[in-house]
């Protein structure tokens, strides 16, 4: 069992190696979480996701861009894979805060900003189902149906292609009055998404998380 020190320092390196990008020595540091008996569940929240948040924060203030954040996933997926059976193993979970249904609207197959949104829930806990771009309307409505998820993240990047979202979210309304819905994209705006019906929008990958965990928080408390 490592002792409070070493867990100190291979948490800090954990994080270290997502934002330097450092893939391999992401992997090297999670065989040592596993050699060294550091709780891998810890090692997933305080080391990797920590160094994805703050990879995310980087990247709103402009100092990472596109690709240093795809990199910086990389690193944390390469840790990931190492520690996720252990984690089930030992039936813990990473922390899951809730379940999203996430996709680029029919018309649109620019998904650059949705696949970061994607790393930005896995990295936080999230169980994430991804529909991809281009999706058709009632995909979404489908999936949110089948998977029961608490939010419904809809994403365009083209003004032609937003006009779709009003559709998704009156056919969602009609099916299941309880998910809450999410918009983001370089054509939306908070008045925007108030006037399509949305419940909550998201102006980057950085912020998706936290709103989409006000919402669920909303959620919970009318159920409860």
């Amino acid at each position: 069992m490592a002792s409070e020190e070493r867990t100190k320092e291979i948490l800090q390196l954990l994080y270290d190696a997502v934002v330097a990008f450092d893939e391999d020595r992401a992997a090297e540091l999670c065989h040592a979480v596993l050699d060294e008996g550091v709780d891998p569940h810890t090692a997933v929240v305080d080391g990797l996701s920590r160094g994805m948040a703050e990879a995310g924060e980087r990247y709103e203030r402009m100092e990472y861009f596109v690709p240093e954040l795809l990199l910086c996933s990389d690193a944390l997926y390469a840790g990931l894979e190492i520690l996720k059976p252990a984690i089930l193993a030992s039936g813990r979970e990473t922390g899951v805060k809730g379940s999203i249904v996430l996709g680029v609207v029919e018309g649109d197959i620019h998904d650059i900003g949705k696949n970061l949104v994607r790393i930005m829930f896995e990295a936080a806990g999230w169980t994430v189902y991804d529909l991809g771009r281009d999706v058709k309307l009632e995909r979404f409505v489908e999936e949110q149906a089948r998977t029961n998820c608490e939010i419904v993240a809809l994403s365009a990047l083209m003004t032609t292609s937003m006009l779709a979202m009003p559709k998704v979210i009156s056919m969602l309304r009609a099916k299941n009055a309880k998910a809450r819905i999410m918009v983001g994209g370089a054509p939306i705006n908070p008045d925007v998404a108030t006037k399509f019906g949305a419940d909550g929008y998201a102006p980057s990958a950085g912020t998706a998380v936290e709103e989409a965990t006000r919402l669920v928080e909303t959620l919970r408390k009318e159920a409860a």
